[in-house]
């Protein structure tokens, strides 16, 4: 009999250091990333409230806000089973096979965008109008959206593409594509709202040409890069033929994670379809609020992806106790960082919507004010419930991610948000009596959604059953 082995304490520490340091160089490029893509919103949002009249369209930035959130999530089933599948692979160093992959999942990518196009082009003047909207700003998102249509499929390759490259352990790739579209959308849209030097005034319809322009030169360089090779996969030229047994595999993992995704998307249609009953003010300041809570998520996002990575291929490899540890250094750090998140929004949160709209006093500014104190509960539970996310994600456990969703926001934070925002609440042929706090009732019901959530995912994660999960 072969006696058990004891990690000793030097062999334990040094574990943790290697894990840091891989959690690091991980989540680095992807915080990056994170921090111009949300320079960008923010752009966006000040270029709006400055230079169009009216609340309509700081409104119509909210819509705009979930449907470009919904967009990307049209391709999470592909994405996510890709994610899990490629680390597994290039953690059991079976780089070609991960390769093969990859080259799998952009063709189902590709017959996604097509579906995306003609759901786009056929429906979305119905879902911008089930949310709630007047006529003008259902008019402005209805534009954004024809504009964006045509680079669908480059928004695939960002997804598809970056989640194959992140699983490999490459997130600089992405990084790179994400800074230059940003850029992109960025310059075109200040060149084009505001008609500068010998450019057209276009306005609303800057904005949205500065997003499909720069989303067109994302897609394109992370084509260039998988063809070129990047962290043991590489695309290869040669004609493209479906392998069923490849498919099945990515779709079994990718359709939970899928319906996880679109159904935390469209659970937040609703929520803004709820707050969108209380005029254009609270709407305006629940979609500022978002973008300014938006800062918080940084990290929360740079450690997911983190976190999904390390799990993903740490499992792979055969080694249960890193896939755990991973998540746990990843958790630990996005607590820290975004409690002092929340920290600043209790504090200073009058003063960074005031930085938006250049007025301390507007009704929209001192309601998002209001709502960045609430929101501030919610960050350390936050960061558990989306690094551990991540972690579920990444090890393919996503059917537990997709129950779990379904626990928070549809049995607690649409019901509750209803409940504890609107004055009374129909339910069939009844009307049951609200408590009318407005737009901050459905922000305490976003809160304690999260907190709810955070406990179920701890729960799962804590017994150890995703790290066993066959993909």
């Amino acid at each position: 009999m072969t006696p058990a082995t004891t990690s000793t304490p030097s062999a334990t520490s040094d574990a943790w250091r290697d894990i840091l340091r891989s959690m690091m160089a991980l989540s680095l490029p992807v915080l990056a990333e994170e921090a111009l893509n949300m320079l960008v919103g923010y752009t966006d949002w000040i270029l709006t409230a400055r230079f169009l009249a009216g609340d309509e369209p700081l409104a119509a930035m909210t819509l705009m806000a979930y449907l470009l959130w919904l967009l990307p999530g049209m391709f999470s089933i592909v994405s996510i089973g890709a994610h899990a599948l490629v680390a597994r692979l290039v953690g059991n160093k079976q780089n070609d096979d991960a390769s093969f992959v990859v080259a799998q999942s952009l063709l189902l990518g590709l017959f996604s965008a097509v579906v995306t196009m003609l759901l786009m082009g056929l429906g979305g003047a119905m879902l911008t109008s089930a949310m709630q909207s007047n006529v003008e700003v259902q008019t402005l998102a209805n534009r954004y959206l024809w504009i964006l249509l045509p680079v669908v499929p480059m928004v695939m390759l960002e997804q598809v593409g970056s989640a194959c490259l992140r699983a490999a352990g490459d997130t600089v790739s992405g990084m790179v594509a994400r800074v230059i579209l940003n850029i992109t959308n960025l310059v075109v849209s200040f060149l084009l709202v505001t008609g500068y030097g010998p450019f057209p005034k276009l306005g609303w319809d800057g904005l949205a040409i500065g997003t499909a322009t720069g989303h067109f030169l994302g897609g394109a360089i992370i084509l260039l890069m998988l063809l070129r090779g990047r962290s043991h996969i590489r695309l290869k030229w040669e004609r493209p033929r479906l392998d069923l047994a490849v498919l099945t595999r990515l779709v079994r993992v990718g359709i939970p994670g899928g319906a996880d995704m679109l159904a935390i998307i469209s659970c937040h249609m609703v929520y803004v379809a709820i707050i969108g009953k209380l005029g254009t003010v609270a709407q305006a300041a629940h979609g500022l609020g978002v973008q300014i809570e938006a800062m918080s998520y940084l990290p929360g996002h740079a450690f997911q992806a983190a976190a999904a990575t390390l799990a993903g291929q740490a499992i792979g490899a055969g080694d249960l106790r890193r896939a755990t540890r991973s998540a746990l250094a990843a958790a630990i750090t996005a607590v820290i960082v975004m409690s002092l998140a929340g920290l600043v929004f209790a504090t200073q949160g009058l003063a960074i919507a005031a930085m938006f709209t250049g007025s301390w006093e507007s009704d929209t500014v001192l309601l998002t004010a209001q709502l960045l104190k609430i929101v501030a509960v919610s960050c350390p539970f936050l960061a558990v419930l989306m690094i551990f996310s991540g972690a579920l994600r990444g090890s393919g456990d996503t059917r537990w991610l997709l129950v779990i969703t379904l626990v928070g926001l549809v049995g607690v934070r649409l019901p509750l948000a209803a409940l504890l925002a609107w004055d009374s609440v129909p339910i069939g042929s009844f009307v049951i009596g609200g408590f009318g706090y407005g737009v901050a009732g459905a922000w305490w019901a976003m809160v304690i959604d999260v907190v709810v959530r955070c406990g179920v995912i701890s729960y799962r994660f804590f017994q150890g059953g995703w790290r066993l999960v066959k993909v």
